[in-house]
């Protein structure tokens, strides 16, 4: 009898051996010549060497069935003991697949434009209202790009800018101070990547999340970088961020023109940067409106009403000059 060790790599095992062992259980039952042990990431298979060399193949179908969908199936167990693939159907728009197997894909036609101008790209800046979906799809193309192995590490920065709280009255330390800011980064990976393996990730600074602030002198190769809230940087600070650019690296830059929560006389590096950059081979530029917004509905109502009371204030404030 030949004993055979078998390690998951990059997938959660948890999400692989199913609620209650379930998948697990039924590989057992399909390879009955074979007995078969599993603890954490490894298992361990012993009996005859064409059985073994046969669940080997089995395994390595399901691992790369559970790193493309986030989850496992039956039919997907049935297919790879017959030596298939398994296969969700036409992926072909389907930039990646959440953690419950579910398709993420560009939902209106400037979120294609994103992922269009992502491929022709190395630097892309996405603009527009709360609610389209910019760093949600941004994040998408960096998981999908580290699933693929097409990049070693994915980088996520945003602003510490206050809206309304100052850093200094939140309670704990740096980390506890920073992390609200970061929130939404965090919201989009658990949202896409299994919390088991997106720890793993984190520990391993393949996948690194931080302020603007901590990217001054760093050279930034092999990854994808975004800069969200990019309205509450300074002209300084994207330039700054802008020239971190290594070698096969790519860069998104997404915000809101809108939302500019800097002090007053402060003028936003992601307005100053579409100037400066505009026309430059190599960046792309996506501008994104109300019909982009996937939201609840009442986020469009939300953004054309402060739309109209700021064209109402921007004539009542001509009216006044000109009575001056």
């Amino acid at each position: 009898m030949i004993e055979r060790i078998i390690t998951l790599e990059g997938i959660d095992p948890v999400g692989f051996y199913g609620a209650g062992n379930v998948h697990l259980q039924m590989l057992k039952r399909l390879h009955s010549k074979l007995r078969i042990v599993a603890r954490d990431n490894v298992i361990k298979a012993m009996g005859d060497e064409e059985e073994l060399d046969r669940f080997g193949k089995v395994v390595e179908l399901l691992v790369e069935y559970c790193n493309k969908y986030n989850s496992l199936t039956e039919e997907a167990i049935i297919d790879a003991v017959n030596g298939k693939k398994g296969d969700k159907g036409n992926d072909s728009n389907v930039i990646v697949y959440n953690i419950n197997g579910r398709p993420i894909y560009p939902r209106t036609e400037n979120q294609c434009k994103i992922v269009e101008e992502f491929k022709k790209n190395d630097m892309l800046f996405a603009v527009g209202p709360a609610g389209t979906g910019k760093t949600y799809t941004a994040i998408a193309l960096a998981v999908k790009a580290l699933k693929n192995r097409e990049i070693r590490k994915i980088i996520l920065s945003r602003p510490a800018v206050e809206a309304g709280e100052k850093l200094g009255f939140l309670p704990g330390d740096m980390r506890d101070k920073i992390d609200p800011y970061l929130q939404p980064l965090y919201d989009a990976l658990e949202d896409m990547i299994p919390m088991a393996k997106l720890k793993e990730h984190m520990d391993n600074n393949v996948i690194q999340i931080a302020p603007l602030a901590f990217m001054r002198g760093r050279t930034l190769n092999d990854a994808i970088v975004i800069l969200d809230e990019a309205q509450n940087t300074t002209p300084q600070q994207i330039k700054m961020f802008l020239t971190r650019m290594g070698m096969n690296t790519k860069m998104i830059i997404t915000g809101d023109l809108t939302q500019i929560d800097l002090p007053q006389h402060s003028n936003s590096g992601l307005l100053h940067a579409q100037k400066v950059l505009n026309g430059v081979p190599g960046i792309g530029f996506v501008t994104m409106h109300k019909k982009d917004i996937v939201r609840h509905k009442l986020v469009t109502r939300i953004v054309e009403a402060y739309e109209r009371q700021e064209k109402l204030d921007a004539e009542a404030r001509r009216n006044n000059n000109k009575e001056k």
